[in-house]
Formats: C-alpha cells, sequence, structure tokens
C-alpha cells in the first residue's frame, strides 16, 4: 500500500479538502482508497503534530464517499495506517504535518510552497490552490516512493496466492530496532537506513525469484524499511508460504540472511550518545 500525506501550509480547510476530493478520485481509479482524518480538538492540550501518539480523534473511510467509516480515541495515525495496508491500495492521510510518507502540501503562496518543496524530501508536490495540482504527476511520485507494508499485510498476501491450497505452513520473520545489546549500553533511539537505488531493489528481486524456486516453497515476500526507524519499530520481514513447516523455516532463515549479505542497505545508528554508519565500524 502507498501512503500519501495532504496538509495544508495557511489555505484553509476548503481547499485542503477540495485537494484530498480530486486526489482521492484519482487514487480510485487505480485501486482501494483509505482516507485517515485526525481531530487534535478531543484531546485536552493536544496541537495538531501530537497526531502521532494516542489521544486525540483517529477516524478512517474508504473510498471518498464513505462507504465505510470507523474511528476511535485509541488509535494513532500510524496504527491505522498499519490496519489499511492489509485492505487498501492506498492511504490518504488528511491534515497531518511530520508524516514519514510522501506529502502534498497546499500552500499559502507559490513562496511558501516553493519552500516546502525544497527543505522537505518528503514532499512529492506543493501547490498554491486545488486547481495547480497535477493528479497524474502526483500519482506517478508517490508509486516511484517505497510502499508501506506490514506483517499482516505481506501473511494476507500470500495467504491469496493461487498457490494457497497447496501450503500447510507460513514461517515469518520480523527483524525491530534494539535498543540495547547489553544492559550498561547506550540506549539506540534509531535507526537510518539507505538503499542502494536500483540494485537494491534487483537484488531483492532475485533473491525472491531464488527461494521460490526451491521444492515446496510456493511464495516469498521480503520487504525491508527504508528512512528513520525507530527504537522498538519493525525494520525488515520476510514471509514464507510453503507445504509443510521444514521448508517453510528454512527459506526464512537462508532469506533473512541473504538479504542481509546480498542487498545493498546502508544503516546509521543514532544513540543517545554517538552517531554512526554500521558499514564504516565493521
Amino acid at each position: 500500500m502507498h501512503v500519501l500525506g495532504v496538509c495544508d501550509h495557511g489555505t484553509g480547510d476548503d481547499a485542503l479538502e477540495r485537494v484530498v476530493d480530486r486526489l482521492v478520485d484519482r487514487l480510485e481509479r487505480e485501486g482501494r482508497v483509505g482516507v485517515v482524518r485526525y481531530d487534535a480538538t478531543i484531546a485536552d492540550g493536544m496541537q495538531a503534530h501530537d497526531s502521532l501518539t494516542v489521544g486525540g480523534d483517529v477516524s478512517y473511510e474508504l473510498g471518498a464517499d464513505g462507504d465505510w467509516a470507523a474511528s476511535g480515541t485509541g488509535m494513532t495515525i500510524e496504527s491505522v495506517v498499519d490496519q489499511l495496508a492489509v485492505d487498501c491500495d492506498y492511504a490518504v492521510v488528511v491534515g497531518v504535518d511530520g508524516l514519514r510518507h510522501p506529502t502534498v502540501v497546499v500552500g499559502a503562496d507559490g513562496e511558501a510552497a516553493a519552500s516546502a518543496d525544497e527543505n522537505d524530501d518528503r514532499v512529492i508536490a506543493a501547490v498554491e490552490a486545488p486547481g495547480d495540482l497535477d493528479s497524474d504527476a502526483v500519482l506517478a511520485a508517490l508509486e516511484d516512493c517505497d510502499p508501506h507494508e506490514t506483517l499482516e499485510s505481506l501473511v494476507d498476501r500470500v495467504k491469496r496466492s493461487p498457490k494457497a491450497e497447496l501450503s500447510g505452513a507460513i514461517a515469518t520473520f520480523t527483524g525491530r530496532v534494539r535498543a540495547k545489546d547489553d544492559a550498561d549500553d547506550a540506549r539506540t533511539q534509531y535507526l537510518e537506513f539507505e538503499k542502494y537505488e536500483g540494485i537494491a531493489e534487483e537484488r531483492m528481486a532475485s533473491l525472491k525469484t531464488d527461494l521460490e524456486s526451491r521444492d515446496g516453497v510456493l511464495e516469498v515476500e521480503l520487504y525491508h524499511r527504508t528512512g528513520v526507524v525507530e527504537d522498538g519499530e519493525d525494520i525488515v520481514f520476510v514471509v514464507v508460504l510453503a507445504g509443510h513447516r521444514g521448508e517453510a523455516f528454512r527459506t526464512v532463515e537462508d532469506g533473512i540472511n541473504r538479504l542481509k549479505d546480498e542487498v545493498p542497505l546502508f544503516k546509521k545508528e543514532v544513540t543517545v550518545d554517538d552517531e554512526f554508519w554500521v558499514h564504516e565500524r565493521s
């Protein structure tokens, strides 16, 4: 699933919603769209940027007309996005600054829009008014970005495989950010991953094909996040659909080991005391 943020830098709710409507209409031609909104006013003392924490009111619906919707105060934007990843091709998050996902900025004026575009690499389009929006260009830029996946979305995908009726096992691996190796270590705040563009995708696809060629292995899904991944968050998933547990377990272990060895991903570690590229200390 691809996630797109849409936020306003001074034009007002009407302009923001017109941009959202145009984008959702365009994305719905390609697949199922979830629309996520956040209202911080329900939480005492919270501001809009607090929408990434639990406390405000998060609502989400499918499609521009809201054929199905849900809301609640025990959710965060990211937890809702994770839920939508199982069923949707796209999620549009409205009115939230500071998302880790690609974003369209509806700017107060041309200068503000240009500044947002230049200073934030998450901004894939910045428009002064709804009429300036090129929804086809936004779609193309969005699909050039990494998708958002969860373990649940990958497991759901292999379960829907035409080969699933031959399967008696699904094995998974989840790698996450470890705060410490030992109790006395400086705490890791986050890891930041960069990939060798083009080569990383090629190696990942080759590895997937190789693993799926094994006897008894039916489907393999591999996913590694890039960018900033904070303490306790998930980094990498390997999911294997197989005829039996033996080949499923072996393929999961080989898959993560080979992904780490063969796919060019570079890791920066940021602790409370230091920051460094891990490959420079190996």
